[in-house]
């Protein structure tokens, strides 16, 4: 039984499922620069509310929520394909991988434990991301909210990521860095740790094991090394 800040996990962890935007890498930053320059066009400022609503929901959500929010005339798909232009310009100068992520990757190769992507962005975005910091041959599979019903906060993607690691969700940890993805990690009653960046620092964290600084966190190895 794993003890962590004086909560126990009574099960034994045996795979891990990362979100990716904000946690693996810094889209997160570069979403921010991309919704400003969308509302710029339009006469409009992106403000932190509006950004903190978005973030970890899938696509779609996230632009509906822009769009009657700022009450925009566009579609969802107008400010996806603008979307896609903008940031066509910044990956492939601007991507880097976040703090401790190699190192804790290079656990799991020599620990062989399953690891997957469980993302609201798309699959050829997140391809596209992961290959971009030389990652995307690390991760067993990429599950996205386009291959379940309901994406971030409900559980589906990750009760789907556990279903295709070959685990039960309370033998898998859930890595994330936003309130709708924690929501959707410990809704599946995964072991759900928070990793907040700058962009979600003041979110909703109620119910996660434990809030850690970064993938370099010893305490995610601990949980990890209790399979052992």
């Amino acid at each position: 039984m794993v003890q962590s800040q004086g909560i126990a996990w009574p099960h034994v962890l045996k795979a891990i499922a990362f979100d990716m935007d904000g946690l693996m890498v810094n889209t997160e930053e570069l979403y921010y620069e991309v919704g400003q320059a969308i509302l710029s066009r339009r006469g409009r400022e992106f403000s932190d509310t509006l950004r903190r609503g978005m973030m970890g929901l899938p696509g779609p959500k996230a632009f509906e929520l822009m769009i009657a929010t700022e009450q925009l005339v566009d579609t969802v798909d107008v400010l996806a394909r603008e979307c896609d232009e903008v940031f066509a310009g910044m990956l492939p100068h601007r991507l880097r991988p976040l703090t401790g992520l190699l190192e804790l990757l290079d656990t799991l190769d020599t620990h062989r434990i399953p690891r997957c992507v469980a993302t609201s962005s798309s699959l050829r975005f997140a391809r596209e991301v992961l290959a971009g910091i030389s990652v995307l041959d690390r991760v067993d599979f990429i599950i996205t909210a386009e291959h379940v019903p309901n994406g971030k906060p409900h559980p589906d993607i990750y009760l789907g990521a556990a279903t295709r690691l070959g685990v039960a969700a309370h033998e898998m940890i859930v890595l994330e860095d936003s309130q709708h993805g924690s929501k959707a990690g410990i809704a599946a009653g995964a072991c759900t740790v928070a990793i907040p960046g700058e962009h979600s620092r003041h979110h909703d964290f109620s119910g996660v094991h434990f809030i850690a600084e970064s993938l370099a966190d010893s305490r995610i190895r601990e949980l990890l090394f209790s399979r052992c």
